[in-house]
């Protein structure tokens, strides 16, 4: 099973791609997704949209997952980041992908077995569990992975539900 994992935002989103075969993680892909504060937000969100058109039509995965949108108490950061999500699902119906969203504790719990866990823990644990030989940079590329880490366990143990016409 291929796995895209995607943490929305509308400068950066990570992305991380794994196959998960025989109970094992492997690593695929991984990076990022920009965009530049010059830009106009509808081509941002237009960037976003094809960006991950690609990395679905390249990768072929099976399922997608994203990191649910938290926020305190920057609503404009999460109007735009809700904004950037809405075009990540476009483009993931569109391909008739099944999909699924965690929070950033159910990703923590699910990488590190501890949902308070810190950027480094989760960071480092990525990149023990897929043998990598260094800490994906920047940061937004290992949470990505982090995500698809997180659905590949929880698919796995049937823990979750699917958001698709396929789904409920």
């Amino acid at each position: 099973m291929i796995v895209l994992g995607l943490d929305p935002g509308t400068a950066t989103t990570g992305f991380g791609v794994v196959r998960y075969e025989d109970g094992k993680l492997f690593p695929v892909d991984v990076g990022v997704l920009l965009t530049t504060p010059d830009m106009p937000m509808p081509k941002r969100l237009v960037s976003i949209y094809n960006d991950v058109n690609t990395l679905i039509e390249k990768h072929k995965p099976d399922t997608v997952a994203t990191e649910r949108l938290f926020f305190n108490t920057n609503v404009t950061n999460a109007l735009s980041v809700g904004r950037a999500i809405g075009v990540m699902l476009l483009a993931i119906e569109q391909h008739d992908l099944p999909w699924a969203e965690y929070t950033p504790m159910q990703v923590k719990q699910a990488v590190t077995g501890y949902g308070g866990a810190d950027k480094i823990q989760v960071q480092l644990q990525v990149t023990r569990l897929l043998k990598l030989q260094e800490v994906p940079k920047p940061d937004d590329a290992a949470d990505g992975l982090a995500v698809a880490i997180c659905h590949a366990h929880s698919y796995r143990l049937g823990a979750m539900q699917f958001y698709s016409r396929r789904g409920r």
